[in-house]
């Protein structure tokens, strides 16, 4: 979220708003008293009325767009839709809602107004004292409150789906997607609750100060009221024994009772991890934790100090952590590395990277790069793409305990970079932007194109070069929270689809095949939860698991849905990817996707071609004749032999392909009609 420098703020919503990076408020200095007024002469000057405190999340119109800039599209039929929580409007575009399940009862704060008494007991679990409690705006109670039931992230393994929480985690049976259902709940707060998995072991994220090690719902006594005169100080946590920012780790073999078998502490908690595979260590898996609020004192964990690098060499800021976890005894996982990964390679000064500066008001002077919001690695190719606040950098994770910068990048247009998706071959990365945090409205007609938006770079011998954006097309209300947020590739051959999250912007798929051209193809909104204040809402995550969409609504619960044929998306496509099954996903530890030889796929390339008119009518006419045909007979010699004689046209077509993408559709396709398989 944007800094702000409500002093107040920091002390009032430490507890539960620090680990949204952008939240941070400043830090440094007081905000400044109002100006007095002069005297009328002969007056004395009337006693000034106490000035509530800024509302950072009221809703506000956007200012006029900048020179030059675009906005969102005021015409799209996404910008009308009916209001409410569980009854608004919905609208969709080449997809299909098949499932829809509410949070569970534990989950969900069960207030609608910011009066509720309900809203001030859940502050005071999250250490909001009573003098900060009064203090903050309503609308603010109302935000704070509400993220602390927030769903988060996904993971998925099998039939089962784990729906990260604030509150902890639920785990779904989605072995039929269209009737999915719960499968457990487990309460254990400290936010963001992102989960991971692999075998018989799940991974959480825990960075709010509410955390304990126990999993216990009580949090912690509300912290004490400052002495007079010290107000506006910024204040850590009282140390707590108790307390529990890092990784948790969970023994899942008994999936509906998960049991904490380990739980790693680190100085700056885990706002997000990444599960990291060694090809070459069979015996152990590797967490990489990005923490992004603030450095706990050393009287709460041991070696743990903040600070400049200048003064303080030994900083926990400038670095992410590495937690090495042996598969066969997970109660001995580990920190094993720091890595200070935004070092100057030629003089070793550890902050070594910077913004470059930020169009956000207050922001324009450029800032050191401490911390790493997410970081997604493809072990195919042996890199990371770490979206770093400040910056997009590329890692090689050869040696995944000591990874290494090879490449960063800087955008004025960019306010802080959240997270990052390669496509299959390696050839490109997308990076989104999370302008405003993800609590603020972003998506509004006169917010840029290129604020809030995914910037797609070309990524070719380690180094990245700029493309173009991409945003979610729709204008939003000034009551929607939206702005570029998680998404996955969807595994169609031939083409580089990702869907993608925008909060209560909802679902947008792009098609950024060519990267100077991204397109969306599909979409899923619905109407903002209300229309006259800002409520934390909207999907979180969308992700392609095994042949459906999963998108993780923060207030309401979990959608599925399906993609339904268009113009833009055949369903021979649709098959094509729903052919690609696999027994794990957790979207940051991305795998490389494999198509089998088949006539499903070899289908997929045909009509293709025949939308980027590639190929003449009658030669998609022939294939497509010929295919069925090889169909129809179970692939007969005598059928195959025939799809066998076009592949010599195929592949000289492809010599003389307008463009690389038919080029290596052809030369795929080719392949196929080779050797196919049922």
């Amino acid at each position: 979220m944007n800094r702000t420098k409500n002093v107040v703020l920091a002390l009032a919503v430490m507890a539960a708003v620090l680990y949204f990076p952008k939240l941070s408020i400043s830090q440094e200095q007081p905000a400044k008293p109002d100006a007095q007024a002069p005297a009328a002469s002969g007056q004395a000057a009337p006693a000034k009325a106490p000035q509530a405190e800024e509302d950072p999340f009221a809703p506000h119109p956007a200012p006029p767009l900048p020179p030059g800039m675009t906005g969102s599209d005021v015409n799209d039929p996404r910008t009308k839709l009916k209001p409410g929580l569980y009854d608004s409007g919905e609208i969709a575009m080449g997809m299909k809602h098949v499932a829809f399940l509410k949070k569970p009862g534990s989950f969900q704060i069960q207030v609608t107004s910011p009066d509720d008494p309900g809203v001030k007991k859940v502050l005071m679990q999250l250490g909001v004292s009573e003098s900060n409690l009064a203090k903050m705006p309503k609308s603010l109670q109302m935000v704070i409150a509400q993220l602390a039931f927030a769903n988060s992230d996904f993971a998925f393994q099998g039939n089962h789906l784990f729906q990260g929480n604030f509150y902890g985690v639920n785990i779904y049976d989605i072995s039929d997607p269209a009737k999915t259902s719960l499968v457990t709940s487990m309460v254990c707060p400290g936010g963001q609750g992102d989960v991971s998995v692999y075998g018989n072991l799940m991974f959480m994220s825990v960075e709010m100060p509410n955390g304990r090690i126990d999993c216990g719902a009580q949090g912690f006594l509300p912290e004490p009221a400052p002495e007079p005169g010290h107000e506006k100080e910024r204040r850590l946590p009282v140390p707590q024994k108790d307390r529990f920012r890092g990784v948790r780790i969970f023994d899942i073999s008994d999936i509906r009772k998960p049991k904490q078998v380990a739980a790693v502490q680190t100085c700056r908690g885990s706002h997000t991890h990444t599960l990291v595979l060694d090809p070459n260590d069979k015996d152990n898996v590797y967490i990489y934790v990005s923490g992004t609020s603030f450095v706990r004192q050393p009287e709460e964990l041991a070696g743990c100090s903040g600070g400049e690098p200048d003064k303080n060499p030994d900083t926990a800021l400038f670095r992410i952590d590495v937690i090495k976890v042996p598969v066969a005894h997970p109660e001995e996982a580990a920190i094993v590395s720091h890595p200070r990964v935004f070092i100057d390679p030629r003089s070793g000064v550890i902050n070594g990277l910077n913004n470059g500066g930020s169009h956000d008001k207050g922001e324009e002077k450029p800032r050191d790069t401490d911390q790493c919001h997410d970081i997604t690695v493809y072990s195919a190719v042996g890199l990371a793409a770490g979206a770093c606040s400040g910056n997009g950098i590329l890692l090689d994770i050869k040696d995944p305990v000591n990874p290494k910068r090879v490449d960063a990048v800087n955008d004025p247009n960019y306010s802080y970079w959240h997270s990052a998706t390669f496509s299959n071959d390696g050839s490109k990365v997308v990076f989104t932007d999370e302008w405003g945090g993800g609590l603020g409205a972003r998506c509004r007609a006169n917010d840029p194109s290129k604020w809030g938006a995914d910037a797609i770079f070309n990524l070719k011998d380690d180094k990245l070069s700029f493309a173009n954006y991409y945003k979610m097309p729709a204008a939003q209300s000034d009551t929607e929270n939206c702005v570029a947020h998680n998404g996955s590739l969807i595994p169609v051959p031939g083409r580089d689809i990702e869907v993608q999250a925008w909060y209560q912007g909802g679902v947008s798929v792009m098609d950024f095949t060519d990267p100077a051209h991204p397109q969306e193809i599909a979409y899923f909104d619905r109407g903002p939860i209300d229309p006259k204040m800002l409520a934390l809402g909207g999907d979180w995550s969308a992700y392609w698991y095994n042949g459906s969409i999963y998108g993780s609504e923060i207030a309401r619960g979990l959608d599925v849905f399906q993609l339904t044929p268009t113009k833009l998306l055949s369903q021979n496509e649709i098959d094509a990817a729903k052919a690609v099954q696999v027994k794990e996903l957790n979207v940051q530890n991305q795998q490389k996707i494999e198509w089998a030889s088949s006539l499903v796929v070899a289908k997929a390339y045909v009509d293709q071609l025949e939308r980027s008119q590639a190929l003449p009518a009658n030669e998609i006419a022939a294939l497509r004749k010929a295919i069925k045909n090889a169909e129809k007979s179970h692939l007969k010699a005598k059928q195959v032999s025939k799809l066998q004689g076009m592949t010599g046209t195929l592949e000289q077509d492809a010599s003389s392909a307008k463009t690389p993408a038919d080029a290596s559709r052809m030369q795929a396709l080719a392949g196929i009609l080779k050797h196919p398989a049922a």
